[in-house]
């Protein structure tokens, strides 16, 4: 918390926080502050909770969700000028269709793509 605060410089904001409150109300200040980062603190873990509670599993995967790849910038180039899943296939050629359709039934599909479709052997 205070990595770029030094020695001096708190020993300067304690003799300042004397002079400017002092000797009668510091400590009561010293320990209304203290109760307040302690609030803060049980706060911060409570919503911790919350969110361990409410995302179970799922929480894992977002930390491990890799956010540049979704910049507006990453995701058009991504879909412009990405390569294609499909290979193109020519009408009127049987065997560059039927090629397409091994390779399709090659790899593992989710449930968001549909099946692969020939429109030669239809």
């Amino acid at each position: 918390m205070f990595d770029s605060i030094g020695w001096g410089e708190i020993i300067v904001l304690a003799l300042a926080a004397l002079f400017i409150f002092g000797p009668e109300r510091l400590p009561s200040l010293a320990k209304d502050a203290g109760a307040g980062l302690k609030r803060v603190r049980e706060a911060i873990t409570g919503v911790r909770q919350q969110v361990n509670e409410s995302l179970g599993d799922d929480l894992a995967e977002l930390r491990d969700l890799d956010l540049r790849k979704y910049h507006p910038k990453t995701f058009i180039r991504s879909q412009l000028l990405g390569d294609d899943d499909a290979p193109t296939v020519h009408r009127g050629s049987a065997t560059a269709a039927g090629a397409t359709v091994a390779a399709a039934a090659a790899r593992p599909r989710d449930r968001a793509t549909p099946p692969p479709f020939d429109p030669d052997a239809t």
